[in-house]
């Protein structure tokens, strides 16, 4: 009998080993494979799939080898920032597939395609950016999905409403004359004109007006929080170009720590901020202007509407967005004045332009949301600075069932990408001059543009919220800056559009000020 129950026991064990075996076989090989032949079939062009690893280590060192040196001066930039896709899709054309680990990538080009991926938000999801980690810094809203989704535009969309950011700009304002009045102090002391680093200063610029316009507090209080994020989105960055392993991220390693204990920090600095401005408002001593009042309010009203918590936020929910509004408020504006800054001081006519429509606009007045709105030639010169140098080089949809997709058909777990950096750069689209910088092209808006080939922020239903708050930001920083500065490149200025997460310049943004 023991010797019975003995075998059974066996039998019951190598069972459930074989089973286990099999299914990860099958995750790692099997199914990769045939998921290969089917998109195949459909006439897809893509890479072999390799082992568990997929392209990830062909991607990594193209990147690596991009970062050694900086690349000539030009705008034609997606071989540097994005060499990996660049050479996949010229090699097997403008739809094709790469794997990210076992899971295929499908790349889409055509504007029907993409237009469909964008707008169909059910059935092409946002991914966690392809790695857990990610989630450590930004959650919120863009990982949001079906009604959870619906519920947080609802409640966050009124901070965002353009009466909303009328009553912002004074701290636009305030941020942009702490930065002017150090570079003035930096001309004033070598006789009107010297090399500035930009870059940081942007940074610091952006982060305080987000300090200021989310929380009301100053860039002192905020400016930890703006530290900790840059260092965590770079150590993100990292592990991004490298093999995820389910389940790796909490293993004690020295960088899976140093994240948690960034991610833990940065909760407890916003949380402190947060409980604070919520026992202020409940003694009535909050202004809700800034944007988390207005969403403090806003969440307020929706719960008293259903008389149901469910139907707001959570106070956890809350600090996601928080956390959002400041990672993705200084990322997105610093990034794009930054590449404004860098192109006017190679194409300084337009620098000439834009300054004579601010002094014609403003005059030496202080400027205002309505003069801001009739600044063409600003706005033209962003536009274009924006598809030439995108804060984000791809997105990335995540397809949870099989689903069709045009004449293709998409199996379940595949990811969609949509390569912004490529297709801003593509010269079917955009013409001969396509890697020239001619804001001219703007000049009627995106009237002569399929709004599926020019997506800085986006597209479709979850187009960026802050899309409005970043141009009214910029707009303002660069009216100021042109006010009282001409600028040109530094002779020490080396060109590598790096991406870290977001596009940004790795080695600088040198340039000569001159005070007017």
């Amino acid at each position: 009998m023991e010797f019975s129950t003995s075998n059974i026991c066996i039998i019951g064990v190598t069972t459930i080993l074989v089973i286990y075996a099999w299914r990860i076989l099958n995750w790692l090989w099997f199914r990769p494979k045939k998921t290969q032949k089917f998109l195949k079939d459909q006439g897809l062009k893509g890479t072999s799939y390799k082992f568990l690893s997929g392209d990830i280590k062909e991607l990594s060192d193209m990147m690596k080898e991009a970062t050694t040196k900086p690349m000539s001066l030009c705008h034609d930039i997606a071989p540097h920032v994005s060499p990996f896709y660049q050479k996949i899709i010229s090699t097997h054309g403008k739809n094709c597939f790469t794997w990210m680990g076992t899971k295929p990538v499908l790349h889409v080009t055509d504007p029907s395609t993409i237009h469909e991926v964008l707008n169909n938000y059910q059935q092409f999801r946002k991914p966690l950016v392809g790695n857990p980690l990610v989630a450590l810094l930004v959650k919120g809203i863009v990982a949001a999905e079906g009604d959870r989704w619906v519920k947080h535009r609802k409640i966050i969309n009124p901070a965002f409403h353009l009466q909303k950011l009328k009553h912002m700009v004074p701290a636009f304002y305030v941020s942009c004359c702490e930065m002017i009045d150090n570079w003035e102090k930096l001309v004033i002391d070598t006789k009107g004109s010297c090399e500035v680093d930009v870059w940081p200063h942007l940074q610091k610029f952006s982060s305080d007006v987000i300090s200021r316009t989310a929380f009301g507090s100053s860039f002192e209080e905020g400016r930890k929080i703006f530290e900790l994020q840059r260092e965590l989105a770079e150590l993100i960055m990292k592990a991004r170009t490298s093999l995820y392993i389910p389940g790796s991220r909490f293993l004690p390693t020295k960088m899976n720590r140093r994240m948690t204990g960034i991610a833990r920090e940065v909760k407890r600095l916003i949380m402190s901020i947060i409980n604070k401005r919520v026992v202020s408002m409940k003694a009535g001593e909050a202004s809700n202007d800034d944007l988390l009042g207005i969403l403090l309010d806003s969440n307020d009203k929706e719960i008293k509407q259903h008389g149901n918590k469910k139907f707001g936020l959570s106070m956890d929910d809350v600090f996601e967005e928080c956390k959002l509004f400041y990672f993705a408020g200084q990322e997105t504006t610093g990034n794009t004045l930054v590449w404004t800054m860098i192109l006017l001081g190679m194409h300084t006519e337009w620098q000439t332009q834009a300054r004579e429509e601010v002094l014609r606009v403003f005059g030496d007045k202080k400027p205002d949301i309505d003069g801001l709105s009739r600044l063409k030639i600003i706005n033209m010169i962003l536009m274009e600075v924006l598809r030439l140098y995108p804060p984000a080089a791809i997105l990335r949809r995540h397809v949870f069932e099989e689903t069709k997709l045009g004449n293709l058909t998409i199996p379940a777990g595949s990811l969609v990408q949509i390569d912004v950096m490529i297709l801003h750069h593509a010269k079917e689209t955009w013409g001969e001059y396509v890697n020239e910088f001619k804001p001219e092209r703007f000049s009627e808006g995106l009237s002569k543009v399929t709004k599926a080939t020019y997506i800085p922020f986006g597209g479709g239903p979850r187009l960026c919220i802050g899309q409005n708050f970043a141009m009214l930001e910029a707009k303002l920083a660069l009216a100021m800056i042109l006010r009282c500065f001409s600028f040109e490149l530094s002779p020490s200025y080396s060109h590598a559009p790096h991406a870290i997460l977001t596009l940004q310049p790795q080695f600088g943004a040198h340039l000569i000020l001159h005070k007017l």
